[in-house]
């Protein structure tokens, strides 16, 4: 064993040596450019902790009413609101063209119906759902369905 030219432990520094001399070169070269500075702006943050994706939930009513500009029109009102039950008569609602269901409530007068419609009555809701409507709206298509219906 005295024969030897390199002994165990002069192999291990020059494996030391040559990896500490590797390190020196190759590391400043791969950590050059990639390491985030700690003097980042906050809108740097901002963009890397954004949500990928965003989530809107729409009412189809309110969002008809609030996509329009101007007053709308007694049957684009009940088009757009009081069909949806006024049609299939969902929760008693009296059909449209129903003079039998409608007879009673339009005797009433007009002054009850349009009240009815903008505060509320059984099961339906104050102006149908649609708050945004105004009173001359929700009238106009009152005025519509009795129309249809006398």
């Amino acid at each position: 064993m005295a024969d030897q030219k390199h002994s165990s432990k002069s192999i291990m520094y020059m494996t030391i040596a040559v990896a500490v001399l590797l390190m020196v070169v190759i590391v400043p070269f791969t950590i050059k450019g990639s390491a985030p500075s700690m003097a980042g702006s906050a809108d740097d943050a901002e963009v890397r902790i954004q949500p990928v994706a965003k989530f809107e939930l729409k009412l189809a009513g309110a969002a008809d009413a609030a996509a329009s500009a101007g007053p709308k029109d007694g049957p684009t009102v009940y088009a757009s609101v009081c069909g949806a039950c006024h049609e299939s008569g969902a929760a008693g609602a009296p059909k449209k063209g129903d003079k039998a269901a409608w007879a009673p409530r339009i005797a009433t007068g007009n002054n009850a119906l349009y009240q009815s419609a903008i505060a509320g009555k059984g099961a339906m809701p104050p102006k149908g759902g649609a708050a945004n409507l105004s009173d001359d709206e929700v009238k106009a298509a009152v005025d519509y369905l009795v129309g249809k219906s006398k």
